[in-house]
């Protein structure tokens, strides 16, 4: 994996693609919680899971914050020209805070569709500033913009069409004012997606590092 910072050259995308991938590349752009704000996640979802509970609980190691979805067959050089925006929206980007906070579901509690934990920028508005302006930089680079409105949260546990067990919505609601600390936020990520049959795997492309001001 790449970690480029101001004044640091680029490397090409590792080769990372080898030859040209004719699918294209699922890719998409993420930060990371710190590893103690993530532990005391991945606890709570120990505490949830129940047997046959009609839940997929996120596994630690694929716990992230999803910035922007690129696609799901993005050609590889265009993921390579990408990173030179990115690289630049790192180095006009400073380190924040992002308290992790609050159990909640899409659409909500009684119908879950998706489970979360809550995200509160401890910079008003810094989280929510940094993707509008990744948003911007890639539309640059003829990514299409997001029609939705950013809801900053981050996912523990997809649901399918059946319902989920009564004992798990009650720890849901029992966990709804849970607090799992605050992450120093300093960098984003791009990454590809490995899909499986039974769960995602995330290989990070490219880190790049945020600038002290």
């Amino acid at each position: 994996m790449a970690h480029w910072a101001e004044g640091q050259a680029r490397t090409n995308l590792r080769d990372e693609f080898g030859p040209r991938e004719a699918k294209g590349v699922r890719a998409f752009v993420a930060i990371r919680m710190s590893d103690q704000v993530e532990e005391s996640v991945a606890k709570t979802i120990d505490e949830l899971k129940r047997p046959g509970d009609g839940v997929r609980w996120v596994p630690r190691a694929n716990l992230h914050i999803t910035l922007k979805f690129l696609g799901a067959a993005v050609d590889s050089h265009r993921l390579q020209q990408l990173t030179a925006g990115l690289h630049q929206l790192a180095t006009r980007t400073a380190p924040f805070e992002v308290a992790a906070a609050g159990l909640g579901a899409f659409p909500d509690l009684e119908h879950p569709r998706a489970i979360w934990v809550g995200l509160h920028s401890v910079q008003s508005g810094a989280l929510a500033a940094l993707v509008a302006r990744l948003e911007t930089v890639a539309a640059e680079y003829r990514f299409e913009r997001e029609k939705r409105r950013w809801s900053g949260h981050l996912t523990i546990g997809r649901v399918g069409d059946r319902s989920i067990a009564r004992e798990t919505r009650e720890a849901l609601r029992a966990s709804q004012a849970r607090e799992f600390g605050v992450s120093k936020i300093e960098s984003l990520t791009l990454y590809r997606s490995h899909l499986g049959p039974d769960a995602a795997r995330y290989e990070a492309l490219a880190t790049f590092l945020f600038q002290s001001r």
